[in-house]
């Protein structure tokens, strides 16, 4: 995967082999990841320029880097030299990969076991500032939260409705919204005022500002109030 599995060395490329159970299948990353045919398409000439030097994970990063700053973000120094992994771990993946519902506390401990303290935690999360999620991910919100057959109280009101519009209950659970409904194709920090506001998609992104007492709201505050501290959180974050 890229960062929290084995660190980032492209195991998340391999496909199912007689060794190997590809990490695309776990259930974070099946029918989600994907582009995975454009890490080839530029795989492809540098092997024909310099075999065997340019790893699969080191693109991934240069792509992660150039793809924040083409939608306005601030770039890194990627540093480069990733190894690609020859194995795969399908189970770690389905194990350790966030899902869509999970409490503040569990998030923070997914993160901590592959060294990433809190503040990583909200940085890389505001990567939800561009991006779509698929109606599965977040429809519990919409209709039976907590299986209690009402919303999710923490949603803004007229945001719920705009998402029921997207996904009626019974629909087809592949449809995508935007993560980010205010500017979804730039990379900012109205990720940050959209918590605020009760506008965060799913339910893990909305658990950064409204768990009470948790660390994590000065954090959001102190984001949406200053785009430049964001940005270089973010950077360092992914270093």
């Amino acid at each position: 995967m890229l960062t929290l599995l084995q660190g980032c060395d492209a195991s998340i490329l391999l496909n199912d082999s007689a060794t190997i159970e590809s990490e695309k299948e776990a259930p974070a990353n099946n029918n989600s990841a994907r582009g995975f045919g454009v890490v080839d398409d530029i795989k492809a000439p540098l092997e024909s320029a310099c075999p065997g030097t340019v790893s699969c994970a080191d693109i991934l990063a240069i792509a992660a880097n150039e793809s924040v700053s083409l939608a306005g973000g601030q770039p890194w120094t990627v540093l480069l030299g990733r190894r690609d992994s020859t194995t795969a771990n399908r189970t770690a993946a389905s194990v350790f990969l966030p899902a869509p519902t999970e409490t503040l506390d569990e998030l923070k401990a997914k993160f901590n076991v592959v060294g990433l303290n809190t503040t990583d935690l909200v940085s890389l999360s505001g990567a939800h500032t561009f991006g779509r999620a698929q109606c599965r991910t977040f429809i519990h919100r919409l209709y039976d939260f907590d299986n209690s057959s009402n919303p999710d109280p923490s949603l803004n009101t007229t945001y719920l409705e705009t998402l029921r519009g997207i996904c009626p209950q019974g629909g087809d659970g592949f449809v995508v919204t935007n993560l980010d409904l205010t500017t979804p194709n730039i990379f900012d920090n109205f990720y940050y005022s959209n918590l605020q506001l009760k506008e965060g998609l799913l339910q893990t992104d909305q658990e950064l500002f409204l768990t009470t007492g948790a660390d994590t709201i000065d954090i959001v505050n102190n984001f949406s109030a200053d785009q430049t501290a964001s940005f270089a959180s973010f950077a360092v974050s992914m270093l």
